[in-house]
């Protein structure tokens, strides 16, 4: 009897005292990632950089070599007109972790990025410019944030140092970004970022005959971030990326990924449809009421500039889309390599 008192005492007592909480794993933080568990591959389009992307090979390869990581450069010569190529050629005798590749003319920035990611074998993969204004010494920044779970980190520069007609560019591009990739408000991109493996992948397998990174980057990652970088004035040469390859751009995104040049010609097209049956309407009023004039020959003519003028704008549109739609079943491939040389190991 004692002892079952006894018993029941500490049962008791055991109910009375207070549960430990649990621990609260909705606020807890990602662990943090060892970034020499990884290897690293560095893309770069190399067009027309002769004077400085021999020291951009210098400074990318003494970054990964201080800090001890696994790594490769890919340099994609984009049918450079100077001597670029030949600086290439000699990379890879002096580094054994660079490769470069020669392309058969020049496709483009994009291009040149999707072919070199789609030779990239790291574990995470960085792309930034030849021209320095991404330094390498950066590179830090973007891996450490990739090491806290993103699957893609956009560098975002504190100051840009660009001329004003490239930042309107960008803006524009960022709207386009916004609206048809679906680029987070908060989130700014840019061409220097890191790639995990599975969002590389995603892209690499895509056919598109127009490859945009940047949107596709956007379209096959879960999680994007952003992280401050520097961003240096250019040292030497001067930016390809006048106002018409900027437009280029702007109309690959919108023609090769948005429905909205079509669907913007359709609500034209129907407004002014819905007010030429108005006009001809008001006319056939006026007609009954005020009776019929021979007067309004040039009113005539302009309508019929202006509705034929619109009508061709429709077609030429809609042959674009036409165009682009023919690549994209005929072409397998939106680059060609002429060379490629790495060290043999």
């Amino acid at each position: 009897m004692r002892h079952g008192r006894a018993a029941r005492g500490a049962a008791a007592s055991a109910a009375a005292a207070p549960i430990a909480a649990a621990p609260d794993w909705s606020t807890a933080e990602p662990p943090v990632l060892d970034p020499h568990r990884f290897s690293y591959s560095v893309v770069i389009p190399v067009f027309n950089s002769e004077p400085i992307v021999a020291t951009t090979i210098d400074r990318t390869v003494a970054f990964f070599e201080s800090h001890g990581f696994s790594y490769e450069v890919i340099l994609v010569n984009d049918g450079s007109t100077d001597g670029s190529w030949d600086v290439l050629q000699r990379a890879p005798a002096r580094y054994p972790h660079v490769r470069v590749i020669n392309l058969l003319r020049n496709y483009g920035q994009h291009n040149a990025n999707l072919c070199g990611l789609r030779r990239a074998t790291g574990d995470y993969v960085i792309t930034m410019d030849d021209d320095l204004q991404n330094p390498p010494e950066e590179i830090i920044h973007l891996i450490e944030k990739a090491m806290t779970g993103p699957d893609v980190v956009f560098g975002q520069f504190r100051h840009k140092a660009a001329p004003p007609a490239r930042t309107l560019g960008s803006r524009v591009i960022g709207l386009l970004n916004r609206r048809i990739f679906g680029q987070p408000p908060d989130l700014v991109v840019s061409n220097f970022r890191i790639l995990r493996r599975d969002v590389v992948d995603r892209i690499s397998t895509s056919r598109s005959a127009y490859p945009y990174i940047t949107g596709q980057a956007l379209l096959y990652s879960s999680k994007p971030a952003n992280v401050e970088v520097e961003h240096a004035p250019r040292q030497a040469g001067k930016s390809t990326y006048s106002p018409v390859r900027l437009a280029k751009l702007v109309l690959r995104i919108l023609f090769s990924y948005s429905l909205f040049p079509l669907r913007l010609s359709a609500a034209v097209g129907f407004f002014i449809a819905t007010l030429s049956f108005a006009i001809g309407v008001a006319f056939v009023l006026h007609h009954f009421i005020a009776g019929s004039s021979v007067e309004g020959a040039t009113t005539i003519i302009v309508l019929l500039s202006f509705l034929n003028g619109v009508v061709i704008a429709m077609l030429s549109m809609l042959g674009e889309y036409v165009l682009r739609t023919l690549r994209q079943v005929t072409e397998t491939e939106s680059y060609h390599v002429l060379e490629e040389i790495a060290r043999t190991k």
